[in-house]
């Protein structure tokens, strides 16, 4: 099993992947009864998708936490959220539901976030630690 250091820049985007699923989860969920006129999806959609935020959040929070973690994981939350944009597309253009303008926009800037996200943990597991660095954070050389 391979093992992967938890580098600031990939601790950094899974703690926003986190607090940005808090955030559309609790849209969706305290939303959910003003919503669905709003967007042209149903209310168990609008629920089901925010609460399963939550856990989601959670998990990603802990793994943050880690010194290390399995390439794996990482991984997994990468496809998880390829996955959750692949829904996205079918909500908005799939037919089974009817979005507004508003929605499909809704949709849509779900789709693109999640999308930029899972870009962002690709990027975080293929650099080595200390390769992508914030304003402000500096880079060590290497020990001879």
């Amino acid at each position: 099993m391979s093992i992967v250091s938890m580098s600031p820049f990939l601790r950094r985007v899974l703690i926003a992947d986190a607090l940005i699923g808090v955030a559309a989860g609790a849209v969706m969920t305290a939303g959910a009864g003003a919503l669905p006129s709003l967007l042209g999806l149903p209310v168990s959609l609008l629920m089901s998708a925010g609460i399963v935020l939550f856990p989601w959040a959670a998990f990603l929070l802990w793994l943050a936490g880690k010194p290390s973690v399995p390439r794996a994981a990482v991984w997994a939350v990468i496809g998880c959220n390829g996955m959750w944009v692949i829904d996205s597309v079918w909500v908005s253009l799939g037919g089974s539901f009817e979005p507004t303008a508003l929605g499909h926009a809704f949709v849509a800037m779900q789709a693109l976030t999640v999308a930029v996200l899972a870009q962002l943990e690709y990027l975080g597991l293929r650099r080595p630690e200390g390769a992508i660095s914030s304003p402000g954070e500096h880079r060590t050389a290497p020990a001879p």
